[in-house]
Formats: C-alpha cells, structure tokens, sequence
C-alpha cells in the first residue's frame, strides 16, 4: 500500500536529484518515480512538489534513509561561502545524502574505480542476483549480499559478475571483513582519520572510494571525496593550480584539504551540491 509524507516548506526535497546523481546504484527510474533495493527490501518513492508517496518501508526508514531529520537549510546556510557555491545551492537545492548500507556501500564504490555509473550499476546488479535473497515486496529482485553470503565467492565469481582487475581486492574484502567479526563495529566507532585509514588498509580502496564510504555510508559529512569534476570546479574557481592532468596523491590530498577546510563539518555536502550543478558552474 501507498503511503504519503507531506513535507514541510523546512524539508526541502529534491527526490530525482538525490536517486540519480550516482551517490546509489540500486535505484531506477519507474514510471514519475523511483524504484530501489534497500537493506534487504524493495522500496518504491515518488515525489510531486510537497507530496513524497511511498511504499516497501514505514515512514522512519523512509526519513532515516533520505535524511529528512536533518535540518538541510541549515546545512546549506553554512556552506554556502561564496558566488560559486552559492549558485550550486540555488541549482541544487533539496539534493540530499543517502545514508546507505555500510557493507553493500563498500563494495559498491570499490566497484566505481575508474569507470561510469552504468558500469557500476550493472556490476552491484550481478553480485546481487548471483548471491542476494529475494528482496521483500519483490521476489524478482535480489537484495545485496551480506559478508557471510560472499565468503565462498571466489575471484573467478567476480569476474564473473564483470568486476575484471578489482575481483580480487573484492574477495580480499570479504575475506577481511569475514573473518574480524568485529571490523565493522570498530570502523562504525572510529573516529574520521581512523575510520579513512581502515578503509584504505583495504585492497582496491584509494582515498576517493574511502571518502565516498565515508560520506555515504558512515555518515561523515565532514567527507570530502575528490574526482575529476570536483577537481577541475576547484581548479578553476577556487585554488587555481591542479590545471587539467591527473589526479595524483599529492593533489588528491590538497584539494581534500582545501574542500574540508573551506566547508568544514558539511564538507560532503559542499561537495555533492559541486558535483551535481558541475555543467553550469
């Protein structure tokens, strides 16, 4: 059944922005809506201006996993510090972070190194139909697997679900998080710097994909993740010295910095509004 959340002038919401902008990869346009796979469950969303319609989850969920409970003008009161920034606000407003899986996140974004998000897309979509359960509400879809399904996945398997060079660091993962019972908890507890430095201990995982995890699936909105587009806004409009190579360790670093100081605690918001108005700023 059918529910509906009537959002307050105080709870901007921008539903396509926030679903399509490659933050997730289980969702999919259906029909004025969208439909998802999330922690286990098929959650379908529609929004028309105020009025946010949903099913496959109770209204907390919905909330929690769209960060409804945050206060977002405030947010955006406070990393809103220039012209540029500004006019990302003004495209973008009602953009919001997902507070997303930790586990099914992972793996997720070791799959985004160095491709596009349809590639993406279609390889959390092969992990999952090879070992995931059938998804509540939908029994053709497949929820995301746990560790525990995936121990005895072997390099080949990923390979198989289109992985190519990162299959190992994926079942190196596995293996890691299969067997600390505890690794989860403890980088769940830690604080930033620990928490980006154990993701990073982990194969495949460099200080993009870290940050990623960071910002969406442990909630540090202080994250400040930095490709190419992010680069090239702060390149031309803030630190003008990174011109159009590669991005390097070493500039990786120093655009992080800049991002994180610049935007302090909503770093990760700062970043996602950057990245979604980057054709017209």
């Amino acid at each position: 059944m059918t529910e509906t959340i009537h959002l307050a002038e105080s709870e901007p919401l921008d539903l396509d922005a926030t679903l399509g902008c490659g933050q997730a990869f289980r969702w999919r346009r259906d029909g004025r809506g969208w439909t998802g796979i999330v922690e286990g469950r098929c959650i379908y969303l529609c929004q028309r201006g105020h009025r946010l319609d949903y099913r496959g989850a109770d209204e907390t969920f919905v909330r929690h996993y769209l960060g409804l409970d945050l206060d977002l003008d405030q947010i955006l009161a406070s990393i809103d510090r220039d012209p540029v920034i500004g006019a990302a606000i003004d495209c973008c407003r009602g953009l919001r972070v997902l507070r997303q899986p930790f586990f099914e996140c992972v793996l997720s974004f070791l799959c985004a190194t160095n491709t596009n998000i349809p590639a993406v897309r279609a390889r959390v979509e092969a992990i999952a139909a090879e070992w995931g359960d059938p998804a509540a509400g939908d029994q053709e879809s497949r929820a995301f697997p746990s560790p525990a399904m995936l121990r005895e996945a072997s390099e080949n398997d990923f390979r198989a679900c289109r992985l190519g060079y990162r299959a190992p660091f994926a079942r190196a993962t596995v293996k890691t998080v299969c067997e600390t019972p505890s690794w989860e908890a403890r980088i769940m507890g830690a604080s930033h710097d620990e928490a980006r430095a154990r993701l990073m201990a982990l194969p495949g995982i460099g200080p993009k994909a870290a940050d990623c995890i960071l910002l969406y699936g442990l909630g540090h909105l202080d994250a400040f993740p930095v490709d190419v587009w992010i680069r090239r806004i702060l390149d031309r409009h803030y630190l003008h010295r990174f011109g159009d190579g590669q991005i390097t360790p070493a500039t990786y670093d120093v655009a992080r910095a800049y991002g994180r100081g610049t935007f302090g605690q909503y770093a990760g918001y700062a970043q996602l509004y950057l990245f979604g108005a980057r054709h017209l700023i």
